[in-house]
């Protein structure tokens, strides 16, 4: 049994995702994250950002790292679903969770900050310290967690602590706050090399916040249809 998480201000104990969340298919499992919340504890704060893109990967296909075979940098991606897989990209961190079946994931592409009773204007403030930009200045909050690498710099997530861990209660967690995307934005995953498969439409944005992900499904010149689907709350879970 895990302890209780150590979330003084909270009035009401968080609602964490349990394993059996996880342990789902792939594209189910990245739906449903959107609008989730990370709470990762950096001192004596927890800090906190809303999922709003995720990409899905399975081993079957050509775009994942698992599909290059096991070894044990990727050990957490054959694990059971709840599992911590995290790798470098562009000198970056990225964060993923394993799902159901060996090999198969999801890549938590960006995020909003998420500022509650829990997580307050200091812990806004500590994300921004972890991640400023070029100048060294503080990042507006629409562009502190818009991309992978981005989103575990601000929230403080690093390869050696967390890669084939587990979540912890007590230091890292995703919580259901009971925000619930309207419509969900459905295309193709990002940087994926041609011919590996780039064509699947494995990657999905809550619609509302497309503007602050990697790169907005939505921007000019893309075609509903053809570039990108819109699934409605009910669709979403179909």
């Amino acid at each position: 049994m895990h302890a209780e998480p150590v979330l003084s201000t909270a009035s009401h104990p968080p609602l964490i995702l349990s394993d059996d969340f996880f342990n789902r298919d792939a594209r189910v499992l990245a739906r449903d994250l959107l609008g989730k919340i990370i709470r990762h504890r950096q001192g004596e704060r927890w800090l906190s950002a809303r999922i709003i893109e995720t990409e899905a990967y399975y081993c079957a296909e050509k775009g994942s790292h698992a599909s290059l075979g096991y070894t044990e940098k990727r050990r957490a991606l054959f694990l059971d679903g709840g599992h911590i897989y995290m790798y470098y990209a562009r000198g970056g961190d990225s964060l993923n969770f394993s799902a159901q079946g060996p090999g198969n994931a999801v890549l938590i592409k960006s995020a909003y900050p998420w500022v509650d009773e829990i997580s307050g204007p200091l812990s806004l403030q500590a994300m921004q310290d972890n991640n400023p930009n070029t100048q060294g200045l503080p990042r507006a909050p629409e562009k502190l967690c818009a991309g992978q690498t981005l989103l575990c710099r601000a929230l403080g997530l690093k390869v050696p602590d967390w890669d084939g861990q587990r979540f912890d209660p007590q230091r890292l967690f995703v919580e259901d706050v009971g925000e619930v995307p309207q419509q969900i934005i459905q295309t193709t995953r990002l940087g994926i090399p041609h011919g590996r498969d780039e064509h699947l439409l494995y990657r999905f944005v809550e619609a509302a916040h497309a503007q602050h992900c990697t790169r907005n499904p939505l921007r000019r010149g893309q075609i509903e249809g053809r570039d990108f689907f819109r699934l409605e709350r009910q669709d979403a879970h179909q």
